[in-house]
């Protein structure tokens, strides 16, 4: 559906702004799932002890997409066909479509549901996760969901995480033009550089974790919440040291690296948590867990415009 409603936003734009706001509103209701969905089927399609390093992949094939995306729009607003911008939307929403069409036939809930899977391979599935795991699909316990005092720790880690997320994902192209004075190719590209690194980290970092827990060594609530603490506290500090740099390029694309090194820290339990407390309704936690993420990304921007309005300037974002 949101592939779809990327497609048809140029003309939902030539119409009206009304219209234009609702197919992106609709486009957001369609993309509210995915997460959900995912943590879904991570649980009935990884090793619970590469699971830290599988759902940090996942997460950063999230961020290549980002990069492509930023990089991608930057070029076509610049040089695209239809009047620049709107080629932006039809490129991605074509490749979308495309890539959703291939995830439709492609991939199935389980291994149990998977008509090609070998004999073999349902048994190491099934040796590895359990039965139960694989093919239960036992009644959500929402009580106990709304009333788990870790679920809304959860929620409010979540929230958190993605406030600097949306910092740096949408307010970073508004710094490089503001502040920097980059035009719109050189702002996609070095906009895209923290990326780069989140990608390159994330797996990584994920490795790192389950090496620490695995048996014999950390437990895993220590070590998601010796990772969330560090990352969280650095990255506190080098959103301050932003205010300090002034209109140094290499010195701005050096610190925006470092925070997106600890948004890597960051997701090594963020993400993961919904499958340590309890993995077979980890769709559902990651769903309440997803909602409160996605007010921190109505939230921030607001925020932003309000601490810079009629202050475009290094002085207005330095109250960022």
């Amino acid at each position: 559906m949101s592939s779809v409603i990327t497609v048809l936003s140029p003309a939902a734009a030539a119409i009206h702004i009304d219209v234009f706001i609702t197919l992106r509103f609709l486009s957001g209701l369609g993309e509210g799932v995915l997460l959900s969905a995912a943590q879904a089927m991570i649980v009935r399609w990884s090793a619970p002890k590469y699971r830290s390093l599988i759902v940090s992949i996942i997460y950063a094939g999230m961020n290549s997409g980002l990069i492509v995306g930023m990089f991608l729009s930057g070029v076509l607003c610049a040089y695209g066909f239809a009047g620049g911008w709107p080629s932006a939307f039809y490129v991605c929403g074509v490749i979308a479509c495309v890539w959703s069409a291939a995830c439709f036939f492609l991939c199935y809930n389980s291994p149990c549901t998977h008509p090609q899977i070998s004999t073999a391979e349902r048994k190491y599935w099934e040796a590895t996760i359990g039965t139960v795991y694989i093919a239960a699909h036992p009644p959500t316990q929402w009580r106990k969901i709304f009333t788990s005092v870790p679920v809304w720790a959860l929620a409010v880690v979540s929230f958190a995480n993605n406030w600097g997320a949306t910092v740096v994902t949408s307010c970073l192209p508004l710094y490089m033009h503001d502040v920097l004075g980059m035009d719109l190719t050189s702002n996609a590209t070095l906009s895209a550089v923290p990326f780069v690194v989140e990608v390159v980290t994330q797996p990584l970092t994920g490795l790192f974790v389950d090496l620490l827990r695995s048996p014999g060594r950390l437990s895993t609530n220590v070590v998601r919440k010796i990772f969330l603490f560090a990352a969280f506290t650095l990255a506190c500090c080098f959103f301050i040291v932003m205010g300090y740099i002034g209109c140094n390029r290499t010195l701005v694309v050096a610190t925006l690296c470092a925070i997106a090194l600890c948004r890597a820290l960051s997701g090594t339990t963020v993400y993961v948590t919904p499958q340590d407390l309890a993995p077979l309704h980890a769709g559902r936690i990651a769903g309440l867990a997803t909602s409160f993420e996605s007010l921190a990304s109505a939230i921030a921007p607001l925020a932003i415009s309000v601490l810079t309005y009629q202050k475009l300037t290094r002085s207005g974002w330095w109250d960022v």
